[in-house]
């Protein structure tokens, strides 16, 4: 059923039944370490390259995933991911070893919430009864392929942020009378619009992404006559330092206040003053594995209820830029509930 504007009721309310989570080095460094399901002291994870270290990280995540829920792979219907790498090869040579049947996604950093949107629809239909949704990025791969090899050294500037080496994913089934009552479910969705107000600075994706994430929350509010205090957390992805003081900055101007109840992924992540990441974290990754890690268990332990979580991303590519494009925007809102 569809509310306003573009939200989306899952009447059928869709559990989230288990999640796995494995991170990098500089992850496992961070505050959130102990929350990660893996964590690992090598950026190749034993593997030759960056690429296929960060496919590892993303099999990894869904293996733990389908481990916690002591399901068969094959009682997998659909597997729903995306990464920031050209083509999505990092989520396609996972999905090659795993068998099952693949939507590969892209929308910069707001993947994973686009993909638990589309694995719930599935789900809510009734086109599946298990399904999978997943994201993944890392660091050394990902200034690879967006800005300079890392043998140059080159320096962050201020309004950096650091690529989240890690992945996250979400085992999404159908509801019955049991399971709806022990595990969180997505409740609701609002698919995001693609938003440009012309920041061309790459190093500063906070300021990119930002009105994508408020156009969605205010977009997401009007449609359910809802306020800020209905939420026990107000989750984006990868805004950063930066990025999150400008959304709560415009959302006052708008007459709505998430100062007591906003946390930013990739402000939490990373101790930046002691491990030198500027703004915070981003990638795929970042929103990914730390919904998976440390979102989700305090919703299965009913230390928080009501979530609203919006994954931000950046649609821009080396090319684009190149041709003096500016850097388009979107952020795709979930509400996880009890």
């Amino acid at each position: 059923m569809k509310i306003g504007k573009h939200t989306i009721v899952f009447e059928n309310t869709p559990v989230i039944i288990s999640t796995g989570s494995a991170v990098g080095p500089k992850e496992k460094g961070g505050p959130l370490s102990k929350y990660f399901d893996t964590s690992v002291e090598d950026v190749y994870f034993g593997e030759k390259t960056f690429e296929k270290a960060e496919s590892k990280f993303m099999a990894e995540a869904i293996d733990l995933a389908i481990k916690k829920a002591e399901l068969d792979i094959h009682k997998i219907d659909y597997m729903f991911a995306g990464d920031l790498l050209n083509q999505c090869i990092s989520s396609g040579y996972t999905a090659r070893n795993l068998g099952i049947s693949f939507f590969g996604l892209y929308g910069a950093c707001s993947t994973f919430a686009e993909a638990n949107i589309l694995a719930a629809s599935f789900v809510n239909a009734g086109y599946a009864y298990n399904s999978i949704a997943s994201a993944s990025s890392h660091f050394c791969a990902s200034e690879r392929q967006f800005r300079m090899p890392l043998e140059q050294g080159t320096q962050l500037t201020p309004t950096s942020q650091w690529t989240v080496t890690g992945s996250g994913a979400t085992l999404i089934a159908k509801a019955d009378e049991n399971n709806k009552k022990i595990y969180p479910h997505i409740s609701m969705a609002t698919p995001g619009k693609v938003i440009d107000l012309g920041i061309k600075d790459i190093a500063n994706m906070g300021a990119a992404m930002m009105p994508a994430a408020f156009d969605t929350i205010i977009t997401h509010f009007e449609d359910t006559n809802r306020t800020p205090d209905y939420y026990d957390l107000i989750i984006t992805g990868d805004l950063g330092i930066l990025g999150s003081k400008l959304l709560k900055e415009q959302l006052k101007n708008y007459g709505y206040n998430i100062d007591n109840n906003h946390i930013d992924c990739g402000v939490k992540i990373f101790d930046t003053n002691a491990q030198d990441t500027a703004m915070g974290g981003s990638g795929c990754g970042c929103s990914a594995s730390v919904f998976c890690g440390y979102i989700y268990p305090m919703l299965k332990e009913k230390k928080i209820n009501r979530v609203l979580f919006i994954a931000t991303g950046a649609l821009m590519s080396p090319v684009s830029l190149g041709q003096g494009e500016s850097i388009p925007g979107v952020a795709h809102a979930v509400v996880i509930e009890n």
